[in-house]
């Protein structure tokens, strides 16, 4: 395998992930004979830069100088890559198995693969449905109606069940190999999205492209994740940015259908008391004028 690989990590808080992710990436790596690590740390308070550089020497830490978010740290990554390396973009609170980049990388013998990801578990070994399909105002209406029931319905799902063979429209961002010949064409991630969205729009800005993104069998990896269903700063930021999303991708009356879908969704469950419903509703409803309009209202920064 003659391809280089650049690994993306962007950190933010991450000190107490970062030991087992470098410690796991050589045997991940097996088999790709050149590879390098580019870290960009968004002003984080425990020491993540510092760590990073002390734990991966040869690593290249790039010090964004505030908590710009996931898409602009792609981004600092990404203006660090060197023509005809393949870019993993890869969450700090992700595993990978061994040998499983090797695998990633001989998908792109298919010249119209763009984007290849791994068959994703959560740490109790449940499989991680990390596919997905195009966002669409009836999917959004589904999946705030119906919740997990909706998956049974592709016209009213974004979520591709595990196991399917269904090809993908977007995949989830935590672990994302995107090939030489596509990061140099499709260019940055839309950095004002701060955070959730953003992959779903770089994803299907490479399918416009001409790519695809496949999930390649035998290729693993294990992701945490799951901070944002508890965090109400963290949902709202997600809940919002699908309205940003739709004002781009759906158009004005795609926008307000799918504004209002998650607000009747949060008003649905806020007797279940979690906060994170409440945090949306107010944001959905403070933001409005520029959500609608394709401004995203950051409610995650700080």
């Amino acid at each position: 395998m003659s391809t280089p690989v650049v690994i993306a990590v962007v950190t933010y808080n991450s000190a107490h992930e970062l030991p087992e992710l470098f410690e796991g990436l050589p045997d991940a790596l097996e088999g790709v004979p050149e590879w390098r690590v580019v870290v960009a740390d968004n002003a984080s308070s425990d020491g993540s830069a510092d760590l990073a550089r002390e734990l991966l020497p040869s690593a290249d830490v790039v010090e964004t100088g505030g908590n710009l978010g996931y898409a602009a740290g792609v981004n600092a990554c990404m203006a660090r890559a060197k023509d005809g390396e393949a870019l993993f973009v890869l969450n700090a609170d992700v595993r990978l198995a061994p040998g499983s980049v090797a695998r990633l990388l001989g998908v792109f013998d298919d010249r119209g693969v763009g984007i290849a990801v791994p068959e994703v578990t959560r740490p109790n070994g449940e499989p991680e449905p990390t596919l997905r399909r195009r966002p669409t105002p009836l999917r959004v209406i589904g999946d705030s109606l119906l919740g997990r029931r909706a998956v049974r319905f592709p016209l009213l799902s974004e979520e591709i069940p595990t196991g399917s063979t269904e090809k993908p429209d977007w995949a989830n961002g935590a672990a994302l190999l995107i090939a030489p010949a596509v990061w140099p064409h499709v260019g940055d991630w839309r950095a004002e999205l701060f955070l959730y969205s953003e992959e779903v729009d770089y994803c299907l800005r490479v399918q416009e492209a001409g790519w695809s993104t496949k999930q390649v069998r035998g290729a693993r990896a294990v992701h945490k994740g799951g901070e944002v269903a508890t965090s109400p700063k963290l949902w709202a930021q997600l809940v919002t940015n699908r309205v940003v999303h739709a004002a781009k991708w759906n158009g004005a009356i795609g926008a307000r259908i799918v504004w209002g879908a998650l607000v009747l969704a949060q008003l649905i469950r806020l007797p279940l008391r979690r906060g994170t419903h409440l945090a949306a509703l107010r944001a959905l409803l403070s933001g409005r004028r520029a959500l609608l309009s394709g401004k995203p209202t950051n409610p995650g920064r700080g």
